[in-house]
């Protein structure tokens, strides 16, 4: 990638414009733009900077990936918050074309600098197969439409690739610690833009897209707005809340000092506190379930007298008596027999089990929901709702394709944890710690939800597995480096 910078720079901006006929071209256009929008107004003026904006941002995304990484992580963070301004512009094929511009750059890195290993894993190889498997669909023989797999398969193939990108690029500590803190700041801003709609209100352009009656069916329950922060709905901003307080939790086991293990537990305590506000019961119960797969690997008396003291805590607020509108829905969340909304899931997916049993490639990928309604309106799957991942992938894709993800969940969470018990830097260990705890909360939230499949998830799934797999080769790498330097001193 550094000779594809020295060639970018040598040809075009020594070769081409570091002379007269660059000071003559640059004052041409900088005079055409100005007759452009003199004549045709702001509208030239926005299309200028695009031109001015957009084509060394390209170019830039390719000859520096790190900077496409940083630009990818934070625009699959934000953008659902830009998509409730009142703007006509396409941010989700904005996305696809970061990815698509890392991925040339890419591929232009493996021919100039190989480096194949990261093909070599076995969560290279179980992604290889979900991919594969995604693509043959495209001739499933149940599928009521060829266009819905079309739609569908883009975000899953195209951001599944995001993990090699990962793993071949973020290849030194430095790096893995920018992109933490690029996580924290992020997941902070979204904590706290929740905290402004729950104690002062919400914009006038975030009320004008849930003024509708669809919308407040969802979002207005017993008398209280469910809020959703800088995210497409309550679900996926909890499960974002959750995943950053997991985060810092994995980081507070990690060689820091005390100031800073306090503030990510003051962060910590800010995403759960912020959680609450969404109102999405699924959420609830990832942080406690999560934490026992903590306790399990941080095995020690400390640890397990934490869990006590919390478990006690935990039980107490769940049947303490309150009028609390949001610790009366959290406490619901564990009383899941009571709840109509669980009841109704539970039959729909008693229901569709004949049709999975009868169908082992499902009925196509993209069948239900949005892209089925919108190809297949007829089709049997156009209007159940899936309401769960796990039914999701084995509706669309058949027990087939649910076996081949569970393969793939399972190898993620091995792999992580034998990675974990692997490395013997502590930093290194605590990064990994909280992948593994990420993966395992994304793993149960996944039933009553679907958890992978918005953004800002369905891109940071794939970096949350290629950090477990840096990690560890960064660890070894130190082991080697390490013994070369005992053998020759």
């Amino acid at each position: 990638m550094s000779s594809l910078r020295e060639y970018l720079k040598q040809r075009i901006l020594i070769e081409r414009f570091y002379n007269i006929f660059g000071v003559i071209f640059f004052t041409l256009v900088s005079l055409f733009m100005t007759f452009l929008i003199v004549k045709f107004g702001i509208i030239a003026g926005i299309l200028c900077l695009i031109v001015i904006i957009g084509v060394p941002g390209v170019l830039a995304l390719i000859a520096f990936p790190k900077f496409g990484i940083m630009t990818l992580l934070t625009g699959a963070y934000l953008i659902m918050f830009f998509y409730r301004f009142p703007i006509n512009f396409p941010l989700g094929t904005l996305m696809d074309g970061i990815v698509l511009l890392l991925l040339i750059g890419f591929i232009f890195s493996q021919k100039s600098k190989p480096d194949y290993s990261v093909f070599q894993s076995p969560l290279s190889y179980v992604i290889f197969i979900w991919i594969s498997y995604n693509l043959l669909e495209a001739i499933n023989p149940s599928a009521a439409s060829r266009l819905s797999w079309l739609y569908a398969i883009r975000p899953v193939a195209l951001f599944m690739v995001t993990y090699f990108i990962f793993t071949y690029y973020i290849n030194h500590i430095k790096f893995v610690r920018l992109v933490i803190k690029l996580w924290l700041g992020l997941s902070l801003f979204a904590a706290l833009f929740a905290f402004k709609q729950e104690y002062i209100g919400f914009f006038d352009y975030e009320f004008a897209t849930i003024n509708n009656p669809q919308q407040i069916s969802l979002l207005f329950i017993g008398g209280v707005w469910r809020k959703f922060s800088i995210f497409s709905d309550p679900v996926a901003f909890s499960y974002n809340m959750v995943v950053s307080t997991l985060l810092c939790i994995g980081l507070i086991t990690g060689p820091l000092k005390m100031w800073k293990k306090l503030l990510l537990g003051g962060f910590a305590l800010m995403f759960i506190w912020a959680m609450l506000f969404s109102g999405t019961r699924g959420a609830y119960v990832l942080i406690p379930a999560t934490l026992i797969l903590f306790s399990i690997l941080k095995y020690n008396k400390k640890v397990l007298a934490g869990m006590i003291v919390m478990a006690i805590m935990m039980v107490g607020v769940i049947f303490m008596p309150t009028g609390n509108n949001t610790l009366i829905r959290f406490q619901s969340a564990f009383k899941p027999s009571n709840d109509a909304s669980y009841n109704l899931r539970k039959y729909n997916q008693k229901r569709i089990q004949p049709f999975i049993i009868s169908h082992p490639m499902g009925g196509g990928l993209g069948a239900t929901e949005v892209f089925g309604k919108r190809f297949a309106p007829n089709s049997y799957l156009a209007n159940f709702p899936p309401d769960s991942g796990y039914i999701r992938v084995a509706v669309e894709l058949g027990w087939l394709g649910l076996f081949i993800f569970c393969c793939f969940m399972f190898t993620a969470l091995k792999t992580g944890i034998v990675n974990y018990y692997a490395i013997k830097n502590p930093e290194l260990k605590s990064y990994c710690l909280s992948m593994v705890l990420i993966v395992f909360a994304l793993n149960v939230g996944n039933f009553p939800q679907e958890a992978l499949v918005q953004f800002p998830v369905s891109i940071y799934f794939y970096l949350v597995l290629a950090l477990i797999t840096i990690t560890r080769r960064l660890d070894d790498k130190a082991k080697v480096d390490n013994e070369a330097i005992l053998t020759n001193p």
